[in-house]
């Protein structure tokens, strides 16, 4: 599998291209997004046409993490001959809150097929993809990626997550991880539902993952720090990733 990171920034940001999450795994011709949030869509066309994607998946309903869902109905109702059609699989209520933005029911269904998250394994493309709960909002997943009936390693996404232990059924021993660290170096601000990186680094070290990536960082100033706090919990491979990285998993 190859990861491309398209958009890393967090809900806001002042650094120029810090764009919404978004991640694209490719394995063979299967191709599954991970997250579409503000300003990804146009990053992600220039990596692959839209309509040939598998599938967008969303951890949840937070619009850095889904609102480009827009422009990619739009390319595919007005900027396809035929107009295409493309999978959404995320939480309940992620067509309605499209809907809701343009004030036009049924705006989503004309080009998208949404489908409701559920705990457990589904096929997309030819890859695995797993889903768990964590600890966000009402409804938030991490997602373990893998090449369908395969051995080889896992991608493990956090989505954005308030407490490191939800992520450990996902994970595998040789796994890459990418994980957001909101809060950098760390604390977390008291009552707030993200991870910071002595959270990841943890999490890593006691799950046997291969490599960490942190990602969703708020203040990209912190990077230094924010990596030095992961190292301090995990003395494996571990870097911040940022839009055009590729990564082999």
């Amino acid at each position: 599998m190859e990861l491309t990171v398209v958009g890393a920034g967090p809900a806001w940001s002042d650094r120029p291209g810090a764009v919404g999450a978004c991640y694209l795994v490719r394995a063979g011709a299967g191709a599954i997004v991970l997250d579409l949030g503000h300003g990804a869509y146009a990053g992600l066309a220039g990596l692959v046409e839209p309509s040939a994607i598998d599938a967008v998946v969303v951890s949840h309903l937070h619009p850095d993490h889904f609102v480009d869902l827009v422009p990619l109905r739009h390319h595919l109702r007005f900027g396809c001959t035929p107009p295409r059609r493309i999978r959404v699989l995320g939480p309940v209520g992620l067509a309605g809150r499209l809907d809701a933005l343009h004030d036009a029911p049924g705006f989503a269904a004309v080009s998208l097929d949404v489908e409701p998250l559920a705990v457990g394994v589904v096929t997309v493309g030819g890859l695995s993809l797993e889903s768990r709960l964590v600890t966000h909002t009402a409804e938030s997943y991490g997602f373990r990626v893998a090449p369908a009936g395969g051995p080889a390693p896992g991608l493990v996404y956090s989505g954005d997550c308030g407490r490191d232990e939800d992520l450990d059924p996902l994970v595998r021993p040789g796994d890459t991880l990418l994980v957001e660290v909101s809060f950098g170096p760390g604390p977390v601000d008291p009552g707030v539902l993200h991870l910071d990186a002595g959270a990841a680094g943890r999490l890593a070290a006691r799950t046997g993952a291969r490599e960490l990536l942190l990602t969703h960082l708020i203040d990209w100033r912190a990077a230094d720090a924010t990596i030095a706090a992961a190292r301090r919990a995990y003395d494996g491979a571990i870097r911040l990733v940022w839009p055009g990285d590729r990564i082999a998993i």
